[in-house]
């Protein structure tokens, strides 16, 4: 177990004068706000599905563009013929829809995949006096540091005190990058020598945070994948030193939606890891393979919670099936 160092101020909660905290908006409703990003990026999609099923007369040729229209989206095999299935058996409703019925119709069986009864609470707030403790995991190069930066503004943004560890040691730059995250939202980073135990960092953000009696610690793992078991003991032991004080509440895999298929197989390296609470889905705005959420769910068996859809600093918001269905379909 780390040494004991002395206990760490945290900033003020009135910033001292000339020194203003940017105030970010709360993470209500803003996959809304996003939207019309999302639905640019998707378009081709919902365009796609809607031509075809507002055919008078569907034939096979017809079912297998829709089939591949899908596909083409990473929806995945089984969700794919689940939605075709369903579809089949209401051809008889699509020949007399209108417009506005058909785009309904679509919405209504994608919201059906995209698992509307999943839990996607985020196990951030305080429990039995402690901290909630988030674990941040995935690949570097998935967008992890900055997904941490965005996660703590969208805390601060709903009111709550957070403290972020940067626990990815033996890259410098993530440590820098999450000091600015913090430092721009009033928020404090701890951190530890480049190329120190990462485990030793995340103890002490935890007692940091313990002791200032915050409602989030966040903390950033390092995400190299150089071996499998490497992976694995680091996070393990990262895990089990926190517990010592307070237990880790959510774990989040941060998973870059460009990467397809191959991203799912990494993901299941860090599944194996550590139990993944939830993910998050990055870089979402720069793909039309909005299907992904569908397949990262169904062959990890892990709830989407939050999606990244672009650059800004607030573009991270809490996955909603509808109103992504909706966005998708255009």
């Amino acid at each position: 177990m780390p040494d004991a160092a002395p206990p760490v101020e945290l900033p003020p909660a009135e910033p001292e004068p000339g020194l203003v905290f940017e105030t970010p908006p709360p993470s209500a409703g803003r996959l809304v706000r996003l939207r019309s990003r999302l639905a640019r990026s998707q378009s081709s999609l919902g365009r796609g599905l809607l031509t075809v099923l507002a055919r008078e007369k569907l034939t096979e040729d017809d079912w297998e563009e829709v089939e591949e229209t899908l596909l083409a989206a990473d929806v995945g095999v089984s969700a794919t013929t689940r939605i075709v299935d369903r579809l089949r058996t209401q051809s008889m409703v699509l020949a007399t829809a209108s417009p506005a019925e058909l785009r309904a119709l679509l919405v209504g069986e994608l919201t059906g995949v995209l698992g509307p009864d999943l839990d996607r609470t985020l196990g951030t707030a305080r429990r039995d006096g402690h901290p909630g403790v988030v674990l941040v995991v995935g690949v570097n190069g998935a967008g992890k540091t900055t997904t941490v930066g965005k996660i703590a503004r969208a805390l601060v943004g709903d009111g709550k005190s957070v403290v972020l560890g940067a626990a990815d040691t033996f890259r410098a730059a993530a440590a820098d990058q999450l000091e600015t995250w913090g430092e721009r939202v009033g928020v404090l980073t701890v951190r530890g020598k480049e190329g120190g135990d990462p485990a030793s960092v995340a103890f002490e953000a935890v007692r940091t945070g313990v002791e200032a009696e915050v409602d989030t610690v966040v903390v950033d793992t390092a995400g190299r994948l150089h071996t499998k078991s490497g992976l694995m003991d680091e996070l393990g032991k990262v895990k089990r030193v926190v517990e010592k004080q307070a237990p880790v509440t959510e774990v989040l895999l941060v998973l870059d939606a460009t990467t397809g298929q191959n991203g799912v197989v990494q993901a299941r390296v860090f599944t194996e890891a550590v139990e993944v609470t939830g993910v998050v889905l990055t870089k979402l705005d720069g793909t039309a393979k909005g299907g992904i959420v569908v397949r990262v769910q169904q062959e990890l068996g892990i709830p989407v919670k939050l999606i990244g859809l672009g650059e800004g600093a607030d573009d991270l918001a809490p996955f909603e099936p509808e109103a992504f269905a909706e966005a998708i379909v255009g």
